[in-house]
């Protein structure tokens, strides 16, 4: 039962190519009913986790990368089809580059920086949830709702914009680029020590 969480976020994954195979056929009303239940499954596994204690480390690695591959996978899909501006596609796959980018580096450079979402980020994902959800219903179910559409393209790109600003300026804090207020160059200092020290170590072991 402690491994039920994971199951279904790998369940959750094996979803994403039938999703996109299903945008570009046009079979719009079952991507979105299969969109909702990936989202209700996402939902569920985090509710089991809790309720289990089963939170693993599997598990802190494998949700996030669902949820990207996901949402990063029906945008491009919806550009691709014609549904979504590509400008939008561009914003919401390059914010995301970005922030694997930067964490990958950070892994790299023993200088982690913790992805604490801020509440601008999480807006943005409410946003893309939304904004995805919207247009697979409209265009499955050919109900007019352009100006709802239109309306969730700008707040979409609105946080997208400033939640990949927001995740640059503290990354960049943190590796020292630059201080921010806040103490975000103190543990970029301290990282670089633990670093130079390690360095040294081996150096003269």
């Amino acid at each position: 039962m402690n491994q039920l969480p994971n199951i279904i976020t790998i369940a959750r994954l094996f979803l994403v190519p039938v999703i996109i195979y299903s945008i570009l056929n046009g079979q719009l009303m079952l991507a979105f009913w299969l969109f909702v239940a990936a989202g209700l499954s996402d939902a569920v596994d985090g509710f089991l986790a809790r309720q289990l204690s089963a939170r693993s480390e599997l598990g802190a690695y494998l949700d996030p990368v669902a949820d990207k591959a996901l949402l990063v996978s029906i945008y491009v899909s919806l550009g691709w089809a014609g549904f979504l501006p590509d400008w939008l596609v561009l914003l919401v796959v390059s914010r995301d580059v970005m922030i694997v980018g930067g964490v990958l580096l950070g892994w790299v450079m023993a200088m982690p920086l913790a992805m604490d979402p801020a509440l601008i980020s999480k807006a943005n994902t409410a946003a893309q949830i939304a904004l995805a959800a919207l247009v697979l219903a409209v265009a499955g179910s050919g109900f007019e709702a352009a100006a709802a559409v239109d309306m969730l393209v700008i707040v979409t790109a609105a946080t997208t914009g400033v939640s990949a600003l927001g995740y640059l300026l503290r990354w960049g804090g943190h590796m020292g680029l630059w201080t921010l207020p806040g103490g975000g160059g103190e543990a970029s200092a301290q990282a670089s020590a633990s670093v130079s020290e390690e360095q040294g170590k081996r150096e003269n072991p």
